[in-house]
């Protein structure tokens, strides 16, 4: 099984993501780890990604979701997975459950102010928003809360 922990720059995929995988004894994969240098630039900028630089990173990501998966192993991904079409084709063929990290815009750019050490910034946020297409099948999962108690919440939403 796979679960892919979605949401905006800032949602606290990672964070949430990594834990998640700690406590279930699960592989931990980082979509950002997949974005080409070109891409880290250009967010680190403040520009936007175009579908055309995305493509590629999506299919380098579920080509490793397939890897894994054909290995047995169970998989948290943490990735922003923005469009239906990008989720579409993050879970091809495998068995994904969707966790939408869902905040306000005030609450992720006051996050994203005190965050250092990230190529992605506030700088994106606008973008991320008006790309954020909500998904209809997921846990939505309110991040208000500090890490530990969401990943409580998804704990005993799954299991």
């Amino acid at each position: 099984m796979i679960l892919l922990v979605m949401g905006v720059t800032g949602s606290g995929k990672s964070t949430v993501g990594r834990m998640l995988a700690d406590r279930l004894g699960w592989v931990f994969l980082e979509a950002d780890d997949f974005h080409s240098p070109g891409n880290k630039e250009k967010m680190h900028r403040g520009v936007p990604l175009t579908e055309a630089d995305r493509l590629p990173w999506l299919q380098a990501i579920h080509a490793e979701l397939q890897a894994q998966d054909k290995q047995g192993k169970n998989v948290v991904l943490a990735c922003s997975a923005l469009r239906e079409e990008y989720r579409k084709i993050l879970m091809q063929g495998l068995d994904v459950r969707l966790i939408y990290l869902r905040g306000s815009r005030e609450l992720i750019a006051g996050r994203l102010r005190q965050r250092t050490d990230h190529f992605a910034g506030e700088a994106i946020l606008d973008d991320q928003f008006a790309v954020l297409e909500e998904p209809r099948n997921a846990l939505v999962v309110d991040i208000a809360e500090n890490p530990e108690e969401i990943v409580e919440e998804i704990l005993r939403a799954i299991i």
